[in-house]
């Protein structure tokens, strides 16, 4: 398996950089197969979704499919894919952005109680509580 930088999903996504962009397509096209998936781990989701948000002014929803494509790609491997579906949800129905969404889900994963934040967007999340 071969780990993949936010970098090469926002170049092979958004086709913003022609050169990039065509070495992004053809990397993903060649080396990553249903039996040698591309590894996305948590971190590079948040960074894709703020990048998408902030640098490209995607819209949530447009984010949510994203994010749900690359889930669904069989030649892509998600980290904590259960975990990454619910922050998905959460992000999809709230106003939190998707790694807050993430950040509560894989703090109840790892049996925290809740997650305290004073973030009002973000603590309306399940599993997490406005501090002040």
């Amino acid at each position: 398996m071969i780990g993949l930088d936010t970098n090469v999903l926002v170049r092979f996504l958004v086709q913003d950089d022609a050169e990039q962009s065509a070495l992004a397509a053809e990397f993903l096209r060649e080396n990553c197969t249903t039996d040698n998936p591309g590894w996305i781990n948590r971190i590079v989701l948040c960074e894709l979704a703020w990048v998408l948000e902030r640098a490209y002014g995607c819209s949530r929803e447009e984010i949510r499919n994203t994010l749900v494509a690359l889930c669904r790609s069989g030649e892509l491997a998600v980290e904590d894919p259960s975990c990454v579906w619910r922050a998905i949800e959460a992000y999809g129905s709230g106003k939190a952005d998707f790694a807050d969404a993430l950040m509560v889900e894989t703090n109840l994963r790892s049996e925290c109680e809740e997650t305290v934040t004073f973030d009002r967007e973000a603590a309306r999340l399940r599993g997490a509580r406005l501090l002040g």
